[in-house]
């Protein structure tokens, strides 16, 4: 890296030596051990003939991490609680001052949490995706701005190096995040963009092989604080694929040249979190910062990129599970039988399917990237695509439960209003949308044509939450995948309940969710027919309202699809989950966003995912698909 000049006060961590109270880090892995760990034997699923990697019988991470989350859920300790330096009132107080919880930021050191957000094989936990949201959902639930203050945004960082660093910037990195450091990124610039998007850095040849630096980004998650920096720097004049290329600064620096750190820049939302600027003049780089190939910026974060896009999702949706339990508070407070009003029923119901809906996405987003890595391209996007329009509607609807509390800056309501501010600065506004759009919609005519009604179904494994995965490896993701996973599951599911259709009575629950799943198939040809007609708009850009419009149906399909595919999932379990009732919910409301017919669902169908949300609330379990234990 090179020496930094902090313009401003300076401020820096002190990093104590990291103390794992979870469970100790493995030594950085190497010889044939680590060998055996990184090999995946490959075996044809018996449900679709797809080669899939089988999951090894000894990771010793994977029967922890359900473990470490319920750690750090208690570590941080009941939220409602006043006194708690780790609750809402502490939390918020921090939010209100702009600053990071110093408190619960030492905890997550003590925690070694960085070791989170390192792959096994270098020493850290990170052995899949699924299990690595499972553990920050504890620190979402709370606060949106610690989560990424505190280190998903090292992970971000990191995942291109990861995915395309040689072995000496792997091992450097890794050792930095273990031993406490952080990490953080510096995004080029996209013309549809927010200010983290805006201005760039361009990289220049220099002498011996390096490289100088020039430019400015103004606004830089943890600029202040990190010492180290993966940076997406223009290294082509003209615009195209080859026009950047990524550079690994730190976290060792050399003594030449400088990095000055510019003043914070106050957001709107995760005012916590520390945004400030980085400015270069003449910064020299040497040929080891090259991460990958010249001219491979782009093409890493297409590939880099499909973890954020399923796990920012997958977290974030932590939050809203909280909201929904103020609502439901807010809902049964004073009622004398502990029921909501009937007016609220469906809402909360409503809410509650939605999150499982959302989670199913997530969920399986996170699981491809184990399974089918090659192919997670386009679920990846269309997970972030979908997911943050259905969060803000359920948000909508609680505030109407939540009413004149939803204003509240106590510890049982506060949250809410933090929450709204939190969201589109999370990269669930308007730019991380149109990023995603961008991929979808160049993608949909080919789609059409060759993938629609032709890609065999995923492996069973793909729905199955929890269940065991071969070990992730950053270097396997692809951004060229032609299949598309959760429409092949959509048309298998809906001819495998065609197929029992006359066993169930009309009306019934199942025979209910057979129709929805038709409805999706129907929309599914329509959508092939339109999409195959599409044609590029002048300047070739494959950009036109309707592309867009069509885009947004097709990511709702995708989310009906990952629906019927976990319940199908949770057959034969005896939990909640196997019963049709919440996929019956969930899907009409997701047919009403496509302005589908939608019958009156069956009797007891509200009921029943009202219930469950009532029983988890009284039992402090999570509304996710997990229904884990929760602090308070």
């Amino acid at each position: 890296m090179t020496a930094v000049q902090d313009t401003t006060t300076p401020v820096r961590d002190t990093h104590a030596p990291v103390r794992d109270t979870c469970a100790a880090a493995p030594a950085a892995a190497s010889g044939p051990a680590a060998a055996s760990r990184r090999a995946e034997a490959s075996a044809p699923d018996a449900a679709s003939g797809r080669a899939v990697g089988s999951a090894p019988a000894a990771v010793p991470w994977r029967a922890a991490a359900s473990e470490r989350a319920a750690r750090l859920e208690a570590a941080l300790g009941d939220p409602h609680d006043p006194d708690n330096p780790h609750g809402h009132v502490a939390l918020l107080r921090a939010d209100e001052a702009r600053e990071a919880p110093a408190a619960t930021e030492a905890l997550l050191a003590e925690a070694g949490l960085g070791a989170e957000f390192v792959p096994y094989d270098l020493g850290g936990r990170l052995t899949d995706l699924e299990e690595l949201a499972r553990v920050l959902r504890p620190l979402f639930r709370r606060d949106l701005a610690l989560g990424y203050g505190f280190g998903i945004t090292s992970l971000f960082a990191a995942c291109a190096v990861w995915t395309a660093g040689d072995e000496p910037q792997r091992r450097a990195l890794a050792a930095h995040l273990l031993d406490g450091g952080r990490v953080t990124i510096v995004h080029r610039e996209v013309a549809h963009a927010n200010a983290i998007l805006r201005n760039e850095v361009e990289a220049t040849p220099g002498p011996e092989g390096g490289w100088v630096l020039n430019g400015r980004k103004d606004v830089v998650i943890n600029a202040h604080r990190a010492e180290a920096f993966v940076m997406y720097a223009r290294t082509a004049r003209e615009d195209g694929p080859r026009s950047h290329s990524v550079l690994l600064l730190g976290p060792e620096p050399p003594a030449a040249s400088e990095v000055r750190r510019l003043g914070r820049v106050e957001m709107p939302g995760m005012r916590g979190a520390h945004f400030s600027g980085l400015e270069f003049h003449e910064v020299a780089a040497g040929p080891g910062a090259l991460v990958g190939e010249v001219g491979e910026g782009v093409s890493l974060a297409l590939r880099s990129f499909q973890i954020s896009h399923c796990l920012i999702p997958g977290v974030v949706l932590a939050g809203v599970d909280s909201v929904l339990r103020q609502a439901v508070r807010a809902a049964v407070e004073n009622r004398s039988d502990g029921l909501p009003a009937r007016r609220w029923q469906k809402v909360l119901a409503g809410v509650f399917a939605d999150l499982l809906a959302c989670d199913s996405m997530a969920v399986t987003g996170l699981r491809a990237m184990s399974l089918l890595p090659e192919d997670a391209y386009l679920l990846a996007a269309a997970v972030k695509y979908t997911m943050p329009d259905l969060l803000r509607e359920d948000l909508e609807e609680l505030a109407t439960v939540l009413g004149a509390r939803g204003y509240d800056r106590g510890p049982l309501y506060g949250g809410f209003q933090k929450l709204v501010r939190d969201l589109p600065v999370a990269g669930l506004g308007h730019a991380g949308t149109a990023v995603c759009q961008a991929i979808l919609v160049p993608q949909l005519p080919a789609l059409a044509r060759t993938a629609w009604f032709r890609t065999p179904e995923p492996p069973a494994a793909l729905f199955r939450p929890g269940a065991p995965l071969p070990p992730f490896d950053h270097r396997r993701l692809a951004h060229s995948g032609t299949d598309d996973l959760l429409t092949a599951t959509l048309v298998g599911a809906a001819g495998r309940l065609a197929e029992q259709r006359s066993g169930w009575a009309d009306g019934s629950a199942h025979a209910v969710l057979a129709g929805f799943a038709q409805t999706f198939v129907a929309e599914l040809r329509v959508l092939r027919a339109r999409c195959a007609a599409l044609g590029s708009p002048a300047g070739g850009s494959g950009f036109d309202a309707q592309a867009c419009a069509l885009a947004d149906r097709y990511a709702l399909v995708l989310a009906a699809a990952a629906v019927l595919g976990t319940w199908e999932g949770q057959a034969g379990t005896g939990s909640f989950l196997e019963d049709p009732a919440w996929a019956v919910l969930a899907l009409s409301r997701i047919a009403r966003r496509l302005g589908a017919a939608v019958p009156d669902l069956p009797e007891g169908v509200v009921g029943s995912v009202l219930g469950e949300v009532l029983g988890r609330c009284r039992e402090g379990r999570s509304l996710d698909l997990y229904g884990t234990a929760l602090a308070g």
